[in-house]
């Protein structure tokens, strides 16, 4: 549990930034297709004995490549990439998936679902580094990643490379879904990542603002989550993710109710 704290609280600091970010470039659905598309990496290294970790690193790598392409090609209609490389993905992982073992296969299984309370501490200090790694990207270059998001073509009148950006933003994505994953499973880590950043723009407009409340929305249900799951005896992944609904629900009744006041 107190790994599992540990990991919750380094989610907690990254999952605002990145979906956010996300949103903003209204690719919600990119972190749900690299989710996706990293069941065929595991099921790639257990098929050729390699950790399915740094194989999953690769395979979204070269997906996030393949969605900046493909988003350039089909220039206004972005869905239509993140549709056929979810759809490539999925299908390459149960074509893999049925040359592995039964064993094998099982492993594979928990990965839909992850694990929170069962991380080791090399995976703690894996998580620690992206963390940094993503934070101190944020604060280094928070204001051309604003321009670029909000305006990519004022973005690129300024002179900043903006496919490369694009381009980074989708990698740095892809590593840090391959590396949470693991934790709390392909099925549920886009939402964890994206309701965070989703629930504080119910609350708040600054872009700014928008990371500190999400943070803290972050270890809300980061860590009610944990605790319900304790108490109730439920999958840890799938009671965070119910949290953040809550959450979401929660601010937007408040929301509508603080409006309808001011409207009377």
């Amino acid at each position: 549990m107190q790994r599992a704290f540990q990991a919750s609280t380094l989610i907690a600091l990254i999952a605002p930034i990145l979906g956010l970010t996300l949103i903003l470039r209204r690719q919600s659905l990119l972190a749900d297709t690299l989710s996706h598309v990293s069941l065929a990496g595991i099921a790639l290294g257990f098929l050729i004995g390699v950790n399915p970790t740094l194989t999953t690193v690769l395979v979204v790598i070269l997906v996030a490549i393949g969605i900046e392409y493909l988003q350039d090609v089909f220039r206004g209609y972005s869905e239509i990439s993140i549709a056929i490389l979810m759809s490539t993905g999925m299908a390459v992982a149960l074509v893999l998936m049925s040359f592995v073992s039964g064993q094998q296969t099982k492993s594979i299984e928990q990965f839909l679902f992850g694990s929170i309370v069962t991380i080791d501490e090399q995976q703690i200090w894996t998580l620690f580094i992206l963390t940094a790694l993503v934070v101190a990207l944020y604060i280094i270059f928070r204001r051309p990643l604003y321009v670029l998001l909000f305006d990519e073509h004022t973005a690129a009148t300024a002179g900043l490379p903006v496919r490369g950006i694009s381009l980074f933003i989708s990698i740095i994505t892809g590593v840090a879904i391959s590396l949470i994953m693991p934790i709390t499973g392909s099925l549920l880590v886009s939402a964890i990542l994206v309701l965070p950043a989703a629930i504080a723009m119910r609350l708040v407009t600054s872009f700014k603002t928008v990371i500190w409340v999400g943070t803290i929305i972050a270890l809300l249900g980061m860590y009610g989550g944990l605790f319900a799951s304790y108490e109730l005896g439920t999958p840890p992944g799938a009671t965070i993710t119910l949290m953040f609904v809550f959450l979401f629900v929660l601010t937007s009744v408040i929301k509508a109710v603080a409006k309808r006041r001011r409207l009377g």
